[in-house]
């Protein structure tokens, strides 16, 4: 299935009912009066957060949707039926934005969320309601109001408990083969990784969902490469993986050109916590990896450094133990939490 996060759709919901205009005739009854019934509801649009769903390609080729009308009343004071309410069902971690993408209606990150998008239109009165002393026979009934209409943006923030972050190249999408049942595309050229994957990782009896994002480059949040429009996928992670390629001679300028494009996107990035994972340490002689650790280390200065771990997800060296970091990390956050 193809991934998209993102989509424009229009809304409509339905329009009330008219209201009718009609009168009692019955054998033997004289003077039977008003007895036109009300109009229907219009079906309201509610957008649903469904489970095991985590793309809006339902949502690429049809782009309008109409809920049903309310029914007109009729005679002998029946009112018309309301109009059916329109589910449109969206993966859960969908956000429900206005058309020009500055207003945040709904945030549905929970299973079975709810958005009433759209409210349907009032039924029009029937006669009925318009009978007086004055006026015992009124011919007057009211047309249903229209249903609210309205264009959204749809934006998918997919839900993680990790996300993998760092250049093209660097081994995320390996490193998510390497400790999950994943199998993403693996090849040796930028970008790879066209849109985010998932996968899930088991220590010991927890579970913990990985989201691979595709490589940032210096100048993302800009627009350059893949641009920064993924990291809104890391939003919703409690922790940051950040992989180093360790084949690369400078790792500290690799790492703050990362940094950078996280702070400029925003979204609380910058504060979540954080593991750098050195990559690739097999394709480096060991002499050379401590020189290049050392600096790494001295770049950060006073300010606190991340817990920083080695490894080769090829080779898979190291994977266990960053496994069971992971874990610990979890349970630490989960204890602070608390």
């Amino acid at each position: 299935m193809k991934f998209l996060d993102k989509a424009k759709i229009k809304i409509k919901a339905g329009d009330g009912g008219n209201g009718a205009a009609s009168f009692r005739r019955e054998k033997y009854i004289e003077f039977g009066g008003p007895n036109g019934g009300d109009g229907g509801r219009g079906g309201d649009v509610v957008f649903r957060a469904v489970p095991n769903v985590n793309t809006l390609i339902d949502y690429r080729y049809k782009t309008s949707f109409a809920a049903q009308r309310g029914q007109n009343g009729m005679g002998k004071m029946r009112t018309g039926y309301s109009g059916e309410t329109l589910v449109l069902p969206v993966p859960t971690g969908t956000v429900i934005l206005s058309e020009n993408e500055e207003i945040e209606y709904a945030d549905l990150n929970q299973d079975g969320m709810e958005y009433r998008a759209a409210r349907g239109g009032n039924g029009g009165w029937g006669n009925l309601h318009f009978k007086s002393p004055t006026n015992r026979a009124p011919r007057q009934a009211n047309d249903g109001l229209p249903g609210e209409e309205r264009t959204v943006v749809l934006r998918l923030k997919l839900i993680a408990d990790i996300g993998l972050v760092g250049f093209p190249n660097a081994g995320k999408s390996t490193l998510l083969s390497a400790v999950t049942a994943a199998r993403p595309k693996i090849a040796n050229y930028a970008f790879t990784t066209l849109n985010p994957q998932l996968g899930v990782m088991y220590a010991h009896d927890r579970e913990f969902v990985l989201v691979d994002l595709p490589g940032l480059i210096e100048g993302a949040h800009t627009g350059v490469g893949l641009g920064d429009r993924f990291l809104g996928h890391a939003e919703r992670t409690k922790m940051i993986l950040h992989v180093i390629d360790g084949a690369e001679p400078d790792w500290a300028a690799r790492y703050a050109a990362i940094r950078h494009e996280m702070d400029s996107y925003g979204g609380g990035l910058m504060h979540k916590p954080e593991m750098v994972i050195i990559n690739k340490i097999d394709a480096v002689d060991s002499d050379e990896l401590k020189e290049r650790m050392t600096a790494f280390k001295k770049s950060f200065g006073r300010k606190k450094k991340p817990e920083i771990m080695t490894i080769s997800a090829a080779g898979r060296i190291g994977i266990e133990e960053l496994i069971a970091s992971v874990e610990k990390k979890f349970l630490e956050l989960e204890e602070k939490n608390d």
